[in-house]
């Protein structure tokens, strides 16, 4: 992903969608252990890794738009 240019308002949105990501996460990793339907529970399983390697995917967008 190319991060040349960012401006503050895009490093921002960046900010503010790598925070929601990680409530979402955050709440999908609690809900597995109230929850007791084996399909929801691997789905929310699902949903923790794609959210975990997304907000990696976000942090390193924003630290090479820092570096730049």
């Amino acid at each position: 992903m190319e991060t040349k240019g960012l401006a503050m308002h895009e490093t921002l949105e960046l900010h503010e969608i790598l925070t929601f990501k990680t409530v979402c996460c955050t709440k999908s990793a609690t809900m597995q252990g109230l929850v007791t339907d084996p399909e929801l529970k691997s789905l929310l399983q699902q949903d923790v890794q794609a959210s975990k390697q997304h907000i990696q995917e976000l942090q390193g967008v924003l630290s090479r738009a820092n570096l730049q």
